[in-house]
């Protein structure tokens, strides 16, 4: 930098936006707004990666100076938002691809208590690049583009991602797009958003990324299965009760043909519904959802995402242990196809089955305890119940072996091991030495 020359705006603001004082870096959040807004309108003078990934400098040192877990959380909308500042979609790609990058050249400088913070910042940036599509209608160039943004920054072979930004990315997705589009997205373009991951599971060497693909998006479409069978079954309900007032609400004269109508509905076959699911929860746990909280969730046609699958998995290209794994998830999703869904009974069974061992510890423990006292006789007793509670402690092995030897006349080599009766003897030669000790003793 030439000394004396005024610095660029976006270091300017990158400078105040990582300062020590809040207001200073609200106000530099506040301009940086108006500044995307103003030169992205421009016909000339776009952004470039440099000054983008100096603007995103700044940005994630503007969430790290900031304190207390609902400020952080706001701060985090505020600048996830701010690529709804830009006119193009070049420049709001060019806006995540920074961050992306931000991201996986800062991640290992973060220390433990500021992880939770930029967690909840990849999952906002996230939710608001959906958005960035969903205004757009959910066009299918639209999406390929965002889906090539994504997997190429963090989950390709070539890139430096760490393996708790590939983690996080991966849990979050599912539940982001369902947030974003379950009450929109139809069955195909379901089908589109997780085709990328589908690719990528069957020739990944990584086997962090095939163990969370198969987990977070595959197997959580098995597991929220019902989920969507409920939606749809809702969504039919509400159809037919408007169809129903429909009909209601029409003159008498046309009751006959109302009544026609009705009974080339029942007649015709129902349409085929595709059913779906959505990864709900925490990060790291499914939970399947209450009757209380029923929303939109995400509809998929299990048939085309298992013979989607197994195209990838039966090439040649495809790892043995990427094609077991795919094969397993195949075979899930053609018992979904035909219309069998996963046993609610199963988490239940599971539990009793976990009570059923404790109760077994607990039995063996109560054992325990009933034969300590006996062994605590046994060890107060002299001569043979000494020798037949140190029998009783041995193993079978032990008993047998000694048995064996007795039928035998074969004794071990001296030096090696004792005998079991010698400790007996030796007890009952002391006993007979303190015995004739005694009557010396009263007579002094």
């Amino acid at each position: 930098m030439v000394p004396g020359l005024p610095l660029p705006p976006e270091v300017q603001l990158a400078q105040r936006l990582a300062g020590n004082e809040q207001v200073m870096r609200d106000r530099a959040l506040r301009k940086l707004r108006k500044y995307i807004m103003t030169r992205s309108q421009r016909a000339t003078g776009a952004f470039n990666t440099e000054e983008m990934l100096k603007i995103w400098k700044g940005l994630f040192y503007c969430l790290w100076m900031q304190d207390k877990p609902l400020l952080q959380e706001e701060l985090g909308r505020t600048i996830a938002q701010l690529v709804h500042a830009f006119q193009t979609t070049e420049a709001q790609h060019l806006f995540l691809r920074a961050f992306w990058q931000t991201m996986i050249r800062e991640w290992m400088g973060i220390d433990l208590l500021r992880l939770d913070k930029f967690y909840l910042l990849m999952r906002l940036v996230l939710r608001e690049s959906l958005m960035t599509v969903r205004t757009r209608r959910w066009e299918e160039r639209k999406i390929e583009q965002l889906l090539e943004l994504l997997t190429t920054e963090v989950l390709h072979p070539d890139s430096q991602a760490p393996n708790g930004v590939k983690s996080h990315f991966l849990e979050v997705f599912l539940e982001e797009l369902t947030k974003v589009g379950a009450a929109e997205l139809t069955a195909d373009q379901n089908l589109q958003f997780i085709d990328p991951f589908c690719q990528i599971a069957a020739h990944t060497k990584d086997s962090l990324v095939l163990h969370k693909i198969t987990r977070c998006i595959l197997e959580a479409i098995v597991e929220q299965a019902p989920l969507a069978i409920e939606d749809l079954m809702k969504e039919v309900d509400t159809q037919s009760e408007e169809g129903e007032e429909s009909d209601g609400g029409e003159e008498s004269d046309g009751s006959e043909e109302s009544s026609e109508d009705e009974q080339d509905l029942q007649d015709t076959p129902p349409k085929r519904l595709h059913a779906g699911s959505v990864y709900r929860a925490e990060p790291k746990e499914y939970v399947w959802d209450d009757e209380e909280n029923t929303g939109p969730v995400l509809q998929f046609d299990y048939e085309a995402i298992a013979n989607r699958l197994f195209t990838l998995a039966s090439r040649q290209s495809t790892p043995s242990q990427n094609r077991k794994r795919l094969y397993r998830v195949i075979q899930k999703f053609r018992v979904l196809a035909g219309g069998t869904f996963p046993d609610d009974d199963v988490p239940e069974k599971a539990y009793k089955k976990l009570l059923g061992g404790r109760r077994e510890r607990k039995k063996r423990k109560n054992r325990l305890s009933t034969l300590q006292p006996q062994n605590e006789q046994a060890a107060c007793s002299a001569g043979g119940s000494e020798a037949e509670a140190s029998t009783s402690d041995m193993s079978p092995g032990m008993k047998r072996s000694r048995r064996e030897d007795e039928k035998t006349g074969q004794r071990e080599p001296p030096g090696k091991k004792k005998k079991p009766g010698a400790r007996a003897k030796g007890a009952g030669v002391q006993q007979s030495a303190r015995k004739r000790k005694q009557p010396l003793q009263s007579e002094k």
